[in-house]
């Protein structure tokens, strides 16, 4: 099929964008889009332009690295990764819009690449366990209840994408910050940082720029790997307890 790609183009963070229209032919519909975008650049640096410049590693839906807004949607029309989109989600003649993750706390690199580091210190704020463990311990040597086992991994599933922040009008990192605190503050190991997690890591939140949450549940319906809104909830009420305990 021979479909138009809209996509956006911006040289750096300071320089002005812009939406160019780029027409791609034979497109096959087993095509992930971004294999598709890998043939658009072949294009283009056959016709000696500059290529179109996106995020990607795996390719298999596990690292996070490959987001973008396609036709408005954080990853486009079906809820995965837009390594995992592929072409038989579009019509023979489509133009298809492709633009990088819009927030604040996302500024654009170039194109499609946007600086999402902020995710890390998000992370860096109390995504961890610092008790010394040493050796492996043997995995049943700490018994843990199946629903908190269940929690824990539900929200270790979170890649950091960025999805949730996209899609989200206020640009919210709530999902993701309570996909974090969700999966270490569910098990026995991370109980004795439980309320200093929460309040570093909420604070380093709002210290980014990220918005508030206004329960619009955007977040939830774009996640590739579909964070319950209940860690939000779960969050907030970790947060009034820490607070109310003098913790911050």
């Amino acid at each position: 099929m021979k479909i138009t790609v809209r996509v956006w183009r911006q040289n750096g963070p300071e320089a002005d964008g812009r939406f160019v229209d780029y027409p791609v032919d034979d497109v096959s519909a087993e095509m992930s889009f971004l294999e598709m975008l890998d043939v658009l650049n072949e294009q283009l640096i056959l016709d000696g332009e500059d290529p179109i410049a996106f995020d990607h590693d795996c390719r298999e839906g596990i690292c996070g690295s490959c987001g973008m807004c396609i036709d408005g949607r954080a990853h486009g029309p079906v809820q995965t990764t837009t390594c995992q989109l592929h072409m038989r989600e579009f019509s023979d003649g489509d133009t298809i819009e492709v633009e990088p993750w819009r927030s604040t706390a996302f500024p654009v690199i170039k194109d499609l690449v946007v600086d999402r580091t902020a995710f890390d210190r998000i992370i860096q704020s109390g995504g961890y366990i610092t008790a010394p463990t040493g050796a492996a311990p043997e995995a049943h040597s700490t018994p843990v209840p199946k629903p908190d086992a269940d929690r824990a991994f539900e929200n270790a599933t979170c890649i950091g994408c960025g999805a949730c922040v996209a899609a989200c009008p206020n640009g919210s990192a709530m999902l993701f910050t309570s996909a974090k605190i969700a999966h270490l503050n569910a098990l026995p190991q991370g109980q004795p940082e439980r309320e200093t997690r929460v309040l570093g890591m909420v604070n380093q939140m709002d210290e980014e720029g990220f918005g508030g949450c206004t329960n619009v549940g955007e977040c939830v319906a774009a996640c590739p790997k579909e964070i319950p809104f209940f860690s939000i909830v779960d969050m907030n009420k970790q947060f009034r307890k820490a607070v109310r305990s003098g913790r911050r």
